[in-house]
């Protein structure tokens, strides 16, 4: 005798159920097989603030982006100090030549005046009226408050006679043959020239000589001093 419908229906219901159950358990156990055999990298598993290797990828991660930041401060301080002492380095230059145009143009107020008193000669002078004395006395006194304004703002006079050719302070204005001087010097100064601290104002109008020994062979060049112990 056969058993109600019913029953036969539960007993279906249980049979899916497990079999529902068995998959699953085996889905779970291959799930587990395959951490097991391939396990997830600690780096892409979930921070865990109490582990001490991850604890020390960060600070080392930290450390090194301090390091980075720390590098660049250093780079900005450097390129700064260097703007401030090119800076300084200008105004100082611009203090130092801002009346080198001015000065050039008072080369030419001396040379005036230096001629003057070049143009009259000493028995002039002595025998002259009291009136042209003053003016001589004059134009000498301008002349030297001019040369010493001049001084003030470190202009300066030069002369290079004996001095090796250097057409960046000298201008050849012609060559004097001589077997006794040396060659490529200057023999004779025409005109004396000016400079504002390194930067020439004026070069020296030169002659100079051909013919001679070489001037590294006549003239030595002067010894360096040294410190005591080196």
């Amino acid at each position: 005798m056969s058993g109600r419908p019913e029953d036969e229906f539960f007993d279906d219901v249980e049979a899916d159920e497990a079999r529902l159950e068995a998959e699953e358990q085996a889905e779970l156990d291959a799930a587990n097989a395959e951490e097991e055999a391939n396990p997830t990298p600690r780096r892409e598993r979930a921070a865990d603030p109490n582990d001490p290797e991850q604890i020390l990828s960060i600070l080392d991660k930290l450390k090194a982006e301090n390091e980075e930041l720390k590098d660049r401060t250093l780079r900005t301080v450097a390129e700064m100090d260097n703007l401030r002492k090119r800076t300084a380095r200008e105004i100082t230059e611009a203090r130092s030549y801002a009346v080198a145009n001015f000065a050039r143009d008072l080369l030419g107020v001396g040379d005036n005046l230096q001629r003057a008193i070049q143009a009259v000669p000493d028995d002039k002078r002595d025998s002259g009226s009291d009136e042209f004395k003053a003016l001589i006395e004059g134009v000498e006194l301008t002349e030297r408050e001019l040369l010493k304004a001049m001084n003030n703002a470190k202009i300066e006079k030069f002369d290079p006679t004996g001095e090796k050719f250097d057409p960046n302070f000298h201008q050849a204005m012609f060559e004097i043959p001589n077997p006794e001087l040396p060659n490529n010097s200057v023999a004779q100064v025409v005109q004396e020239g000016y400079r504002i601290g390194e930067r020439v104002l004026r070069a020296a109008m030169v002659g100079v000589a051909k013919g001679g020994p070489k001037f590294e062979d006549v003239v030595q060049p002067e010894p360096v001093e040294t410190q005591e112990g080196e």
